[in-house]
């Protein structure tokens, strides 16, 4: 039997899978003593159990696989038509009633229901027989320490009588689909049918003032700070960023006020008297510039702020409301993304030229760009990559567009509402608040937005020249690309080192590259060995050629993923720097010497290795968050662990817009490839380097080499590499192989797409024939399967087995002359 609802008494916060985040929560902090105002929750297995008797999700399922999140229309499209389908649906018979009875009995609670009928009949009377309720959506997959889901689906406020609840319901049932949701989980690789919702439903506050408290500052990440914004009337003005609320900044450490901010309010929701709906009425002039809580009021609720974060032991976004001078906690979810404050001597980037406009600095960062001015959905397509979007304020409809826009600028809102959450999970630079910038600021024209100061400027001669460079290279992205290029499941990346040679590739049919070396750079644009530029002076210059290099590449693939492996030059190439006998050791064999992750824990190498994270991080802090990076020659497990330290301490934590990859080219590696997997985000296989180590084949020996011995086909590196496959897909981290195996051998490709590999990355003059290729195996192993599926006979060869690699029956690839004649070796 389902359980249909379940009051907050009977959860807790490990409740997520029957309430949701936001439901569970609620349970929490009633337990813990916080003033939560009385509520249950329709279940999230209710919502499943209507799915399954109603059997629409397979007409849902339909709608989702033929979409193109990114075609903004066919979104919109495709989620009107869903919520329509589960809007159209009657509500079951049987959840009425333990729904409708638990409403009833909000204002009692589960704890007086449970006593005898008398008692009960001398409490009922006390009662509103249709108490006006909060009805809120709380997804399985919200409000989670790992992803907000901020604004995702809806809440209906002020809801009485039997009908109009249960129609609330059925309503936040169907904004599980709303555009931005079915989006939001797309990117973020949430399966669709794994998020399931809950209904919470909350006796409603009747607020004279309301808001939100952060306890860390969310744009500088300061902890010791309270951030508290305040509104009158109902607090979905402040969450939607309809107002400019106050803003108050309380000390932990003192219970000082640190900021105070008094914004007019001419307008505010609340419930009329009268029709008891929802009404946008004007502030009464008095109150219109009066500061909205008082500082007796501030302290107090910074206070309950600061112990909600204790009990839970990270940083907390609380949203609150106050009726009848009393202070109610109506949400409390993990604050996901902030930034990062600056460490002292630590210098801030700034813009230059004629300041325009000022607000709140919601997002850090700097970009520049031609304006698009949007009032509404219907305007989405307007936003580009590289584009400024400005608008009054943002909806959470606007989320594809907000990914794409290199920075955000509104009229309204404050640091807690909707633009501001948002634009800093994405990443992109923010500023609310500014009162007036749709009026001020003209479509295309060419502004700075510094998210860092809260400053909009006109933009000086040298964002002038970068957006005229920007526009070379979207001239580039967008030409017209000739080459018949098939579709295909496994994608295809390009192993690039030259950072000028991404205008001659950049039309390949590729999904991002998969390695780029920076030794070129260091080789041939720098020339210096970077410890000898450190003793010079001259860190800065090794940083912003490294970072120049990667830049190239990035903007022109953005915002498909570039892979950047950190340097792997061996002593001997370091040596032959300038200045590089003074820093490196001699060694018989460099191959297995001191190189890659060695280095980096190194003392006398861990400094070179953080000026190229912080080319790195200088490059994403542009905006480029396409760049990923990769720790070359992983050994040991402790390494990996000290660099990932590293690399958190110069602001490169691994998150869901930076992926950390390690090279797979150890034996190692591949014998610990599940402990392996808990630190990364990613493998990309050596087959170089790991077919010398398994075989004790010198890949640089002339005679071993004639002799047969290096075959990256040989049956113990295949095996090593299944292994991995299969390891690292039972942990959820990809594989892919930046090698030349797949360059030189088709058998080797087949063998990999039936083990199942997610990525092949090839050097650029392979791309196409890469693409035909895989395209041609999926389709067999397609037509093997249907063929199984038709006879129910077994298969004579298992389609993941290693026995089927590689096919040495060159008929397979009679296509391919070149490689007609080649056959695998098998010692």
């Amino acid at each position: 039997m389902v359980k249909i609802i379940a009051w907050f008494e009977e959860l807790n916060k490990n409740s997520v899978d029957i309430a949701g985040g936001k439901g569970a929560n609620l349970g929490e902090m009633q337990k813990a003593g916080f003033p939560i105002p009385p509520g249950f929750v329709v279940t999230a297995q209710a919502y499943k159990e209507f799915l399954d008797r109603t059997g629409i999700y397979k007409e849902i399922e339909e709608l989702l696989n033929k979409l193109d999140v990114n075609d903004t229309k066919s979104l919109q499209k495709t989620a009107k038509e869903i919520q329509t389908i589960i809007k159209s649906e009657v509500f079951p018979e049987d959840f009425k009633k333990p729904v409708i009875e638990a409403y009833k009995n909000i204002l009692i609670g589960k704890k007086h229901i449970e006593l005898n009928k008398k008692a009960l009949e001398l409490i009922k009377p006390s009662r509103q027989k249709e108490p006006y309720v909060a009805v809120r959506s709380s997804a399985t997959a919200e409000d989670l320490p790992e992803a907000s889901f901020a604004g995702q689906q809806e809440s209906f406020l002020n809801v009485k009588g039997e009908e109009a609840l249960l129609e609330a319901v059925k309503n936040c049932w169907a904004s599980l689909f709303t555009a931005r949701a079915i989006y939001y989980r797309e990117k973020n690789k949430f399966p669709h049918e794994k998020v399931l919702i809950s209904v919470i439903i909350q006796r409603m506050v009747d607020s004279e003032k309301s808001g939100v408290a952060f306890s860390i500052h969310p744009t500088t990440g300061d902890k010791d700070l309270i951030i508290i914004e305040a509104g009158w009337g109902l607090g979905e003005y402040i969450v939607k960023g309809v107002i400019n609320p106050d803003h108050y900044e309380v000390s932990k450490t003192d219970w000082t006020i640190k900021k105070k901010l008094v914004n007019k309010q001419n307008k505010m929701l609340i419930k009329d008297p009268i029709s008891g709906k929802n009404t946008d009425v004007e502030v009464p002039e008095r109150k219109q510039e009066k500061q909205i809580l008082d500082d007796e009021q501030i302290i107090t609720l910074a206070k309950v702020t600061k112990k909600i974060e204790k009990h839970y032991g990270v940083a907390q976004d609380v949203e609150w409301a106050s009726s009848d001078n009393r202070l109610y906690i109506v949400q409390s979810r993990p604050v996901t993304f902030f930034g990062k404050k600056a460490e002292e001597g630590e210098e801030v980037k700034a813009a230059e030229g004629e300041v325009l406009l000022k607000g709140l600095p919601a997002s850090p960062g700097i970009a520049s760009g031609p304006v698009k001015m949007i009032h509404d959905a219907s305007e989405l397509d307007k936003v580009i990559e590289g584009c400024i979007l400005v608008t009054e304020m943002t909806a959470p409809d606007m989320v594809p567009a907000m990914e794409r826009a290199a920075a955000i600028v509104t009229d309204k809102g404050g640091l807690t509402s909707h633009a501001a959450i948002v634009s800093r999970e994405l990443g992109v630079p923010c500023i609310v608040g500014t009162s007036n910038a749709t009026k001020i600021l003209k479509d295309d024209m060419i502004i700075t937005v510094d998210a860092n100061k809260g400053i909009v400027l006109k933009a000086g001669e040298k964002a002038l020249e970068e957006q005229e460079k920007k526009e070379e290279v979207k001239e580039i992205k967008q030409a017209t690309f000739s080459m018949d290029a098939p579709v295909t499941a496994t994608k295809v990346y390009m192993n690039l080192g030259i950072p000028e040679k991404i205008i001659d590739y950049a039309r390949l049919p590729t999904d991002g590259i998969g390695l780029m070396r920076i030794e070129f750079i260091i080789a041939s644009h720098i020339g210096v060995h970077p410890n000898k530029l450190i003793a010079d002076g001259k860190a800065d210059e090794y940083i912003n050629k490294l970072a120049e290099g990667v830049k190239k590449i990035a903007e022109v693939i953005n915002p498909k993923p570039v892979i950047v492996r950190f340097s792997d030059f061996k002593t001997n190439e370091y040596r032959d720097l300038e200045g590089g006998e003074a820093y490196e050791p001699h060694e018989d064999n460099p191959m297995i010497g001191w190189r890659g992750c060695s280095r980096y824990v190194s003392k006398e190498f861990e400094q070179v290795f953080r000026l190229e994270c912080k080319a790195i991080k200088k490059v994403r802090d542009d905006g480029l968050r396409n760049v990923w990076v990769m720790l070359p020659f992983v050994r040991v497990i402790d390494e990996v662990k000290q660099v990932l330290r590293i690399l958190k301490s110069e602001g490169l934590a691994r998150g869901r817009d930076f992926k950390v990859w390690l090279m797979a080219e150890v034996p190692s590696i591949i014998i610990l490839a599940d402990k392996f997997a808990e630190l990364c985000d990613g493998f990309s296989i050596g087959s170089n380097d790991l077919t010398q180590l398994i075989l004790g084949v010198d890949r640089d020996s002339e005679k071993l080499g004639k002799m047969g011995y290096f075959d990256e086909r040989n049956h113990a590196v295949l095996a090593s590499i299944s292994r991995l496959i299969r390891l690292a897909h039972d942990k959820g981290v990809t594989v892919s192989i930046c090698g030349q195996a797949p360059s030189v051998y088709p058998e080797v490709t087949e063998f990999l797409i039936r083990q199942g590999i997610d990525s092949i990355s090839v050097n650029p003059d392979v791309v196409l024939k890469t693409k035909h290729l895989i395209s041609s195996v999926e389709r067999k192993i397609l037509l093997e399967s249907a063929r199984h599926e038709i006879s129910h006979e077994p298969e004579e060869k298992k389609i993941t087995g290693l026995e089927n690699s590689p096919n040495p029956e060159p008929e397979n690839y009679n296509d391919i002359p070149e490689y007609k004649d080649k056959k695998p070796f098998w010692p």
